[in-house]
């Protein structure tokens, strides 16, 4: 009796899980049509928008089963979160720091990431280039700019770009691979439109002053305003509630 009990305890269990991870199925799915239908607007390949998962939201547990569900890369906001998930996690999926970053964390961060999403000083980076030397490896980063120019907002004015690229050209051990932004909190979609569309004006104006860079990354777009992100050219997107509230 206690042994057929234990068995049906398992398979509640299992069954529960299975519905879980049915569930994030449905919304990974959906997500991705969305993408698809978003870049059809605007002749792109939807294969070249990369989903980053913002789990700051979720526990080690439910990643587990976004992972089971599809999803290979996801962005933390925190240093003690990524470290503690990393630790469960580890190394099967590809890790984005998209928080802002404390140069007291950056040996915390560096070691774990493949992207590092928001530099936004000269001062970080020296840290991360410092860290990077130290740990053998070349950290990719993007920069973070403050478009909408809110103060709340982290990241630089965008007029200061050119003089930190300048400086960064010093560093050899970070590669720049493209830009970020925040949009504000907002439903209206034109002022995310226009934000989203100056950011692809910068990086390819960037590109064409610094030939050496080739900026191709853009991460804008989060779960309120991915599809004009995705329309307007960004190849990442960072979705946290849509996938995990």
């Amino acid at each position: 009796m206690i042994i057929w009990i234990y068995l049906l305890s398992c398979e509640k269990i299992r069954n529960k899980m299975t519905v879980k991870i049915g569930s994030y199925k449905k919304k990974i799915e959906l997500l991705r049509s969305e993408i698809r239908e978003a870049a059809d607007k605007s002749n792109r390949d939807s294969d070249d928008i990369r989903i980053i998962a913002a789990s700051k939201y979720a526990d080690a547990s439910q990643m587990e089963e976004v992972i089971d569900a599809g999803i290979d890369n996801f962005g933390e906001n925190r240093a003690e979160e990524l470290i503690k998930k990393y630790e469960i996690i580890g190394d099967r999926v590809k890790w984005h720091f998209i928080g802002h970053l404390q140069k007291r964390k950056v040996k915390q961060v560096v070691p774990i990431v493949e992207y590092i999403h928001s530099i936004d000083k000269l001062s970080t980076l020296d840290k991360v280039n410092q860290v990077a030397l130290e740990n053998n490896k070349i950290q990719k980063i993007l920069i973070e700019l403050n478009i909408s120019g809110e103060q709340s907002k982290f990241g630089m004015p965008p007029d200061e770009l050119n003089s930190f690229l300048e400086c960064f050209m010093n560093y050899k051990n970070v590669e720049a691979t493209g830009l970020m932004t925040m949009t504000p909190l907002t439903d209206n979609m034109d002022l995310s439109r226009d934000i989203f569309k100056k950011l692809k004006k910068i990086l390819l104006d960037t590109n064409n002053s610094f030939i050496k860079l080739n900026l191709k990354e853009l991460s804008m777009g989060m779960s309120n305003d991915f599809r004009v992100a995705v329309e307007e050219g960004s190849t990442m997107v960072r979705i946290g509630s849509l996938i995990f509230l």
